[in-house]
């Protein structure tokens, strides 16, 4: 996925459309990261267009941002945000560390070796690593009635070809970043990946509004993005003009240690636990593994 420029900094053709419609993230995953840090100075990679800085400013936190896309980048700092425009992994910290490096639905675009080195090095002793997205999963029988249109108006993007089950690729790609955070010679501690599960009602016009959002969107001929969403707004007024989506938000996490562990000794307080998901209720449990790619 980080090597896919084009999409990856496509989402500021319509910045504005983007913080209108994306959706926000669980409290309860603001406040277990927030809990979770040593402090409140927070890193935000990928910070878009602001949708979660300000949920960590609102909670007391302070906030710098980098962000590869400009224009995203203007629309944050105009919304209250400190934001460097930069990849992350060009992006020189200039000897500044941090309590948190959080990415919303952006870590996916780092190059994860790099990316990982650079989160060591921006992170103070006991710096929390979180990287989340926002899953959207509608009704099986709306999803296959996007699949079809999909298909048939927009065959080239990944959505077209998306798995059944989108959680498991998100779970896969957390497993992936894991696996780069225990290839620093030991900077941080074993990864967990916490879970949250809720809801969101969608009207036809409210899906069609975020659509234009979603990964490789933008980059489509005006005429086939008409046309594709007429067709998406055909199949949602056959199942009654509205539909309740599932939102899994994941995260994987992991905390920065003070310096790296002799050869041999355990990773950190948390090395007994294994890769796992915690549910809304905080409830943690075993494992996972996935093999589809976000394309968000």
């Amino acid at each position: 996925m980080h090597r896919n420029r084009e999409v990856a900094e496509s989402f500021g053709a319509d910045a504005v459309r983007y913080d209108r419609t994306r959706p926000t993230y669980p409290a309860a995953l603001i406040e277990r990261i927030i809990a979770a840090s040593p402090g409140r100075e927070f890193l935000d990679v990928g910070i878009g267009t602001g949708i979660a800085a300000r949920l960590f400013q609102a909670a007391g936190c302070s906030v710098l941002g980098v962000e590869a896309d400009a224009r995203m980048a203007e629309f944050a700092r105009n919304a209250g945000a400190e934001v460097e425009v930069s990849t992350i992994e060009a992006w020189d910290p200039a000897g500044r560390t941090f309590d948190a490096l959080v990415s919303g639905q952006a870590w996916h675009w780092v190059e994860p070796v790099a990316g990982a080195a650079k989160a060591a090095e921006a992170l103070r002793p006991g710096g929390l690593f979180a990287a989340f997205w926002n899953v959207h999963q509608p009704p099986p029988e709306v999803s296959a009635a996007f699949t079809e249109v999909y298909r048939q108006y927009a065959p080239e993007l990944p959505v077209s070809r998306a798995p059944a089950n989108l959680v498991d690729g998100y779970l896969g790609f957390c497993e992936r970043i894991g696996q780069s955070l225990r290839a620093t010679d030991g900077a941080f501690g074993e990864p967990e990946t916490w879970r949250f599960e809720w809801e969101k009602t969608y009207t036809r016009d409210e899906w069609l509004d975020v659509t234009p959002t979603h990964g490789g969107h933008s980059l489509l001929p005006p005429e086939q993005l008409k046309a594709l969403l007429e067709a998406l707004g055909a199949a949602i007024d056959e199942i009654g003009g509205g539909f309740v989506v599932h939102y899994t938000t994941v995260a994987v996490t992991a905390l920065r240690f003070p310096s790296s562990p002799a050869r041999g000794e355990p990773h950190g307080p948390s090395a007994q636990t294994v890769a796992g998901r915690t549910d809304k209720k905080g409830e943690h449990t075993p494992g996972f593994r996935g093999e589809s790619r976000p394309s968000e």
